[in-house]
């Protein structure tokens, strides 16, 4: 798995490993952190290689199954590393699809959201194409998951690769970074530390935020159940809720006193993101079960102790 050491990458590590599987875990760590997988770096049937996959694979593991989770993924972490995150995106995935290619391994490519830009159909299926702006700030990500998206369909067309693609929606949870610039720990944070919350523009922007423990188990669905051979699937949670609404929740929740503070909104920042799940209902037998509140609750009480609050 490339990116394992990253938030969402760590927790399928590790879900991985309880049911049985061995683990390769490749991360150079430019946005991921070895605290993510120290609980579990010890256990039998784990392996954990820094080395960036932009400069090709340190051996040629005989793989069953590869996850390509490797790539900056917050704002934060994309606009202070662009052509990392573009080349991650394309040299990185190649020599990935190779791996898989070599070894008749399933092949998934986490993609994400933002291959559907500022989004003019509503909810967003896996049949739309996007509207994405290909030279603005957030495009290393954007074109550099598209690019991901479309050499994957180009090896398992070409090569007959068991490959699939996977949307993630804004995901949230434990092992969130702090200061990675994701709108749930970045108010969550601010909140337990008595700091103002920041929005954007009015705060009638929408996101749809998915717990991690459901979107673990939609990857896994998506890598491993049958007939999901060269299909796409959107995995996130279908509920939308304004930025507004989740400042005021996450301060009811956290008990703070911070205030909501607006600022301009920022360059090429979606104004509406719901994903269509049919697909993945129907196909996999998958839906999110974690509501927000729940969710919310969680996540707040590991950054109380992250943060000693």
């Amino acid at each position: 798995m490339s990116g394992g050491a990253g938030f969402i990458g760590s927790h399928l590590c590790e879900t991985l490993l309880g049911a049985g599987h061995q683990v390769i875990c490749v991360d150079n760590l430019l946005t991921g952190r070895r605290r993510n997988i120290e609980s579990f770096a010890s256990r039998p049937g784990f392996t954990f290689v820094q080395h960036d996959i932009i400069e090709g694979l340190p051996a040629d593991w005989p793989v069953d199954a590869v996850f390509n989770l490797a790539s900056p993924a917050s704002p934060v972490g994309y606009l202070a590393h662009p052509i990392e995150t573009a080349r991650v995106n394309a040299e990185g995935t190649y020599h990935l699809l190779c791996l898989a290619t070599r070894h008749s391994a399933r092949f998934l490519q986490a993609s994400t959201s933002e291959v559907y830009g500022e989004p003019e159909v509503h909810p967003q299926p896996e049949t739309y194409w996007g509207n994405v702006n290909p030279h603005g700030i957030r495009s290393c990500y954007d074109e550099g998951k598209r690019y991901a998206e479309s050499i994957t369909m180009d090896f398992h067309r070409l090569h007959g690769l068991d490959a699939r693609l996977i949307r993630i929606f804004n995901t949230y949870g434990p092992r969130s970074q702090a200061d990675d610039g994701r709108v749930v720990p970045n108010f969550i944070c601010r909140a337990l530390l008595g700091e103002a919350l920041p929005i954007y523009g009015d705060g009638t922007q929408t996101r749809s935020f998915c717990y991690v423990d459901d979107l673990v188990q939609g990857i896994l669905k998506a890598q491993f159940e049958e007939d999901t051979v060269g299909q796409v699937f959107n995995l996130g949670n279908p509920g939308e809720f304004t930025l507004l609404e989740l400042a005021e929740m996450v301060l009811e929740l956290t008990g703070s006193k911070s205030k909501i503070e607006f600022f301009p909104p920022r360059e090429d920042d979606p104004t509406r993101r719901r994903p269509d799940i049919t697909r993945a209902r129907t196909q996999l037998g998958w839906t999110p079960r974690v509501p927000l509140e729940e969710g919310l609750k969680s996540t707040i009480a590991w950054f109380r102790t992250e943060l000693k609050v």
